[in-house]
């Protein structure tokens, strides 16, 4: 077997792993793609009416959160609508997120004390909270618990739009690797085969010109 061949086969053979790759490839992200949207979807999320725009704006508004809060809220819009996506799913996690601040008046968990005081108040001093008659123990901040439990949600709703964008970065290189098989596949066939074949006629056709003297 000629150096040449040996080229040549192995152009094919590389040619045809990028394909075969390719293929899993795109398999794959269309499967977890295909995944993501199955399990969000029988959550039966479904986003309430002031989840866009203008109903945040005036909801923010009212709450009376900061500047920095405002000037942050998100603009996509799924209200009323069924949560099915991974888009949709951050989407409704950004609206949560202003639901907490409302809730907390523009804190964040570590902004808030871990006890209220007597007036309703947050303080992290045990000594300074109000004592439950029940358990004697120091009053916890509701808003507070509200926070982690929000940032639960928002952080398994963001993982599923991480997730889907990750299927289709896998279905995207797969689509690239199965090109890029092909052309590897013409570029060995051009080089090897046609090429030389190309240049095989043309040395025939010129030595059977006849010799003018």
């Amino acid at each position: 077997m000629t150096q040449r061949k040996v080229f040549e086969i192995g152009g094919y053979v590389a040619a045809t792993m990028l394909v075969a790759f390719g293929i899993a490839a795109v398999v794959m992200g269309v499967n977890g793609r295909n995944e993501v949207r199955s399990d969000v979807k029988r959550e039966f999320i479904v986003g309430s009416p002031d989840m866009n725009k203008t109903a945040i704006l005036a909801e923010a508004k009212e709450a009376k959160l900061p500047a920095s809060v405002i000037a942050d809220l998100p603009t996509c819009n799924v209200a009323d609508k069924a949560i099915v996506t991974g888009a949709q799913a951050k989407c409704f996690a950004s609206y949560m997120r202003i639901h907490s601040f409302e809730a907390t008046g523009g804190k964040t968990y570590a902004q808030m004390g871990r006890f209220l005081t007597k007036d309703g108040k947050d303080t992290s001093d045990p000594k300074l909270a109000a004592i439950d008659p029940k358990t004697k123990q120091p009053v916890e901040n509701a808003a507070r618990n509200l926070w982690v439990t929000e940032t639960a949600l928002t952080n398994a709703l963001n993982t599923s739009f991480f997730a889907e964008q990750v299927a289709m970065f896998g279905i995207v290189v797969g689509i690239a690797l199965v090109l890029s098989g092909f052309g590897f596949g013409i570029l060995a066939f051009t080089a090897f085969r046609w090429l030389p074949a190309q240049e095989k006629k043309k040395a025939v056709k010129t030595a059977a010109k006849p010799v003018v003297a």
